[in-house]
């Protein structure tokens, strides 16, 4: 089996990237230095790495063929791919909600996905565009203290915690892309004032927390009565004991509400790859039943969302999460940026 190589996106590295160096260097499991050759294929991977590196490890195990990981967040790296443009040497783009997908598709960066991996996964959860593809799923949902709050006292939708009444008693990680993913739904479905208000709202009532995990832990310490996150940061700490969890419940909005907006990760290949045919061959190893089942068996909680591949028990189908029915790609990230700086929220 060939060597697996993972390295952390760095301004450094993309500055050498744009000064014309072809290579990109890593380390190996020993820290050594090496270079990825031209053959290898480059992933700029905003995915959880441990999940990233699950599937390049099956896949090369498979394939043969080398991978390089470079792990970073969503923004960073869409941001870095849209800098470097056709002088990048990432090959393969993969997000964990869509909005800088659709950011660098908007810069023309993208090559069509093949027709046969987008027939793997259902319509709801890819763009029409058909330029890059979801590879998997995440709701949001509200988690909340049922010593704090009763199940009558829930709000019945996320619009409602602009509401004065819920001052002080909730809370959210509005810096992180998955928070800012949700309020893009929010956007798309409520228009621009209306997500205005919500955010004035949130900046007003909502205890201000660093990300999911420390969002769930201030609820189940009872510092807040309830606050926003993906679902299954709540589902892997259950499974593992509920440390961080046990004293909470979720509460899913259903009803098509923004609250209950599912967020698609993403997989695309880039326009300028090195190795077009191997960079659509992982895609589609991504979308298919082996990935897909790697995701859906493995320690992630997150949602398979090709193949027919079903998620891991004991969450809920997402048929039966009744999300709003949005185009991924038509979430505007760069908007959502500036109505939350407006806000004071960034």
């Amino acid at each position: 089996m060939k060597r697996i190589l993972t390295v952390t996106a760095t301004l450094a590295a993309a500055s050498l990237l744009l000064s014309g160096c072809t290579g990109i260097t890593s380390t190996d499991d020993d820290g050594a230095v090496v270079d990825a050759s031209e053959e290898a294929l480059v992933v700029y991977n905003a995915q959880h790495e441990q999940l990233a590196q699950e599937w390049v490890d099956e896949f090369t195990a498979q394939t043969g063929i080398d991978v390089v990981l470079r792990n970073g967040g969503d923004s960073e790296l869409g941001n870095q791919l849209i800098a470097e443009g056709d002088a990048s040497r990432a090959d393969v783009f993969l997000t964990e909600n869509s909005p800088a997908m659709s950011l660098v598709e908007n810069a023309g960066l993208l090559a069509p996905v093949d027709p046969a991996t987008l027939d793997l996964v259902p319509e709801q959860y890819r763009p029409t565009s058909g330029m890059w593809t979801g590879i998997a799923a995440r709701s949001a949902v509200f988690v909340y203290n049922p010593d704090l709050l009763n199940e009558s006292e829930l709000p019945a939708s996320i619009l409602d915690l602009h509401d004065p009444s819920w001052k002080g008693n909730w809370g959210g990680a509005p810096a992180g892309a998955d928070f800012q993913a949700i309020v893009s739904a929010i956007l798309e479905t409520q228009g621009t004032d209306a997500t205005s208000a919500w955010l004035t709202g949130m900046k007003d009532n909502a205890t201000i927390y660093r990300n999911n995990i420390v969002t769930m832990k201030a609820v189940n310490a009872g510092e807040v009565a309830g606050g926003i996150i993906y679902h299954y940061y709540w589902f892997r700490d259950s499974d593992s004991g509920g440390e961080n969890s046990g004293n909470t419940k979720l509460h899913y909005f259903g009803e098509q509400d923004p609250g209950a907006f599912v967020s698609i990760s993403g997989g695309g290949v880039l326009k300028s790859s090195k190795n077009p045919d191997q960079a659509q061959q992982f895609l589609a190893f991504l979308a298919g039943v082996s990935g897909q089942t790697i995701l859906g068996e493995g320690y992630s909680f997150e949602y398979p969302v090709g193949s027919d591949v079903p998620a891991k028990d004991p969450l809920p189908t997402l048929d039966s999460l009744n999300a709003p029915i949005i185009d991924p790609s038509t979430l505007n990230g760069p908007e959502v940026l500036d109505l939350m700086t407006q806000a004071g929220l960034l």
